[in-house]
């Protein structure tokens, strides 16, 4: 698939062919028609082999890792829901010392990124987070948002929506659901400076492509929040994981920017 094709004109920087390696491996635990195994699998595929995930605690964790088995084809550690930005940093520094004592060839590029969702970047990770882009660790820093805390009950999180109805935000009739907005993620990380920081939406993956290729070519941190269908949680038949999606830039709701 070559994305200049399919968009004449619109990304010519994006003019390159996605391997037909697969590093996220098919036989997955994740729910019907769930989309992270979408982003994950263009991830890698934009990002190759020499690519380190950290993957906090959450739904990607517990459904593409199941003791003995894994559906990551590339160097991948679990740690806890709320240190991802921390430990991503202490692998890229280990990384920079490793490549000054010539254990590393200095001119191998090897890819850093934590892949967590909403609940273990928004809220429990957000200090982690915080520091390492304030640090400016060279890692990309991949949030896959179903907007609240599926894997657990569907409870609301820092990114869920005002109105929408959770276990721990219900609508009832004094209340409409939840009562906060979902918070400005992208805009938070770019606050602190770094050099790129964008938005996704699997239903437009040659953007989303895109937008991997821009994250791993900067020079310092990049966050990616891509927006991520959960049958479950939004309560949708399965056949419609990506038109909600689709649905969602379309009325407005979701803006795919950069």
């Amino acid at each position: 698939m070559k994305i200049a094709e399919e968009y004449p004109g619109l990304y010519e920087y994006a003019n390159f062919e996605l391997p037909q390696e697969e590093l996220f491996l098919p036989g997955h635990g994740l729910c019907a028609s769930c989309t992270i195994g979408v982003i994950a699998r263009h991830m890698l595929k934009v990002l190759g082999p020499d690519t380190i995930v950290v993957n906090p605690t959450g739904c990607a964790e517990v459904s593409t890792v199941v003791y003995p088995r894994t559906n990551w084809a590339v160097p991948w550690i679990h740690i806890a829901f709320g240190n991802g930005g921390s430990v991503a940093s202490g692998i890229e520094a280990a990384i920079k010392v490793l490549k000054r004592r010539g254990v590393i060839d200095p001119n191998r590029k090897v890819n850093v990124v934590v892949f967590a969702g909403d609940g273990g970047t928004a809220d429990i990770g957000f200090q982690a987070l915080s520091g390492m882009l304030e640090r400016g660790h060279k890692v990309i820093y991949v949030m896959y948002d179903n907007e609240g805390y599926m894997n657990t009950g569907i409870q609301r999180s820092g990114t869920t929506p005002f109105g929408a109805s959770t276990t721990t935000a219900p609508a009832g009739r004094k209340v409409p659901g939840n009562v906060t907005h979902k918070k400005p993620m992208v805009a938070i990380a770019a606050a602190h400076g770094i050099p790129y920081a964008a938005t996704a939406n699997p239903a437009y993956v040659h953007d989303m492509v895109y937008k991997f290729k821009k994250a791993a070519e900067a020079d310092g941190p990049a966050f990616l929040h891509i927006l991520q269908s959960c049958t479950p949680g939004w309560r949708f038949e399965p056949k419609y994981a990506i038109r909600v999606l689709e649905l969602a830039t379309e009325t407005g709701y979701w803006v795919n920017y950069e």
